[in-house]
């Protein structure tokens, strides 16, 4: 998985912030998504805002519910 977050984000420390987040939401569902495939994500600026106000399994829920919509979530059966 690539991150790309840009100084509109935020400052760095900021920008670190969305990372360890985003990362950590990527881990916790890794096991789930599509093998063989190289996943990037760009962070937008609002988005340190919004990960301020939600919890981190908001923020992972919102992640998985992204990666369902492009079929690259394995459903445990």
């Amino acid at each position: 998985m690539g991150l790309s977050v840009s100084k509109k984000v935020g400052g760095a420390v900021v920008r670190n912030q969305v990372k360890r987040v985003l990362k950590e939401a990527f881990r916790s569902m890794q096991k789930d998504v599509a093998p063989g495939y190289d996943y990037v994500i760009i962070a937008r600026p609002g988005l340190a805002e919004y990960i301020v106000k939600n919890r981190l399994d908001t923020i992972a829920a919102m992640m998985r519910d992204l990666f369902r919509r492009a079929n690259l979530v394995q459903e445990a059966d």
